[in-house]
């Protein structure tokens, strides 16, 4: 009688029911995964060695409707909720590939819908749905990390254009984006020096602007991530995104997003960690028994599940409240840190778990040890959000 009870009651941490999403939210992701199971998953091992992913991934992505669900129909997309988008992360950060095409659609296209011009819009909206071209955001200089306010990156005006000068680093994307949101100075003299910032649209062949050094990374190496010059780059002011003295608060406008969906990725990333360390450690024998059953990994897997089943059901509760339009900002740092940290931790632990061969490359856990590193780093660092989460409690 015991064992007919504990079979009804057995806890499947991999489904979730989430009532955000309906019919139409799965039947994108079940078209989604064909997808990359197809265009993606056979290559993973090539575009790792190759420290690059096609552009031809992204348009097919675009030809198969994946990319920008959000925009409206009249600039060519769809007008679909956020849970496409965030399904779009989640399945991008399954497989472990084309990550960046999550970044371009429901990160940065976004600053253009929300603050581009009627002519902006038209231009860039259909290109950026059809995968014709992709986005990148250059924010980040040498020398001053999370510092923004500090940048030296200028816009100067000189009739209809403005000319810009100097440097960003950690761009990713750079090589296949065709449209770059630069952060500038447009006043240097401005106090405070946040309210001297404006972002400008910079095409990929603009006269001036180049790409600089392919920087060599620790993990998520089938993404490219560059440095980006500029050298008397001339770009039209019709090209100024919203208002000058306005890019540091559209920046921010779009934070509760875009960590949000940083969030996403980590604790989907968690799940396939732990998902196939159960499995190994299964069939993993050792002094003539399976590994699982050593109280060691048993205690191990356990923690790791109760920490991700309340990540679980925080972060669901925030997508919710997103999909309705609150303002969450708070919590949603507080998912950010907390969500990326667990899945660092983890990633150690499921190696640990794997013994020896998780440091082999042909096992999947190499690759997500190095490539979930950086994810208490990007979109601000751990540190940047406990400050935020301290200001926000009144400290």
């Amino acid at each position: 009688m015991s064992n007919t009870i504990s079979k009804q009651v057995k806890f499947d941490l991999f489904k979730r029911e989430r009532l955000f999403l309906t019919q139409e939210h799965e039947l994108f992701r079940n078209s989604l995964q064909k997808f990359l199971a197809k265009e993606a998953v056979p290559y993973i091992e090539k575009w790792e060695e190759d420290k690059y992913t096609p552009r031809e991934f992204y348009e097919k992505m675009g030809h198969n409707g994946f990319l920008c669900p959000q925009i409206k129909p009249e600039y060519g997309g769809l007008g679909l909720d956020f849970g496409f988008n965030m399904i779009l992360a989640e399945e991008l950060n399954r497989v472990g590939v084309g990550t960046l095409a999550s970044t371009s659609s429901s990160i940065i296209v976004p600053y253009l819908e929300r603050f581009g011009t009627e002519e902006q819009k038209k231009k860039y909206l259909p290109k950026c749905v059809s995968g014709e071209i992709t986005t990148a955001v250059a924010m980040t200089e040498p020398g001053i990390g999370s510092d923004l306010a500090n940048m030296s990156t200028t816009a100067v005006r000189d009739g209809n254009e403005y000319i810009l000068n100097g440097q960003k680093t950690f761009i990713s994307n750079g090589i296949n984006a065709g449209l770059f949101f630069v952060a500038v100075k447009t006043n240097p003299k401005a106090t405070p020096a946040r309210k001297g910032i404006s972002i400008i649209l910079v095409e990929a062949d603009t006269p001036g602007f180049s790409l600089g050094r392919k920087l060599k990374k620790l993990g998520q190496h089938s993404t490219d991530t560059v440095e980006l010059i500029f050298e008397d780059a001339r770009v039209p002011v019709v090209n100024l995104l919203g208002e000058e003295g306005k890019g540091f608060y559209y920046l921010m406008d779009r934070l509760q997003q875009e960590r949000l969906l940083i969030a996403i990725g980590a604790l989907i990333v968690a799940e396939e960690m732990l998902k196939s360390t159960i499995g190994y450690v299964k069939e993993r024998h050792a002094f003539g028994k399976p590994i699982s059953s050593f109280q060691n990994t048993q205690f191990e897997i356990a923690e790791m599940a109760t920490e991700l089943s309340m990540a679980q059901t925080f972060l669901d509760d925030l997508t919710n409240k997103h999909l309705r339009g609150e303002n969450i900002v708070t919590q949603i740092t507080m998912s950010k840190w907390f969500i990326t940290e667990m899945a660092r931790r983890m990633s150690a632990r499921c190696l640990q778990l794997y013994g020896g061969y998780g440091f082999m490359e042909e096992y999947p856990i190499a690759r997500r040890y190095r490539d979930v590193a950086v994810m208490p780093i990007y979109g601000g660092t751990t540190e940047i959000m406990k400050n935020i989460i301290a200001k926000n409690l009144g400290l």
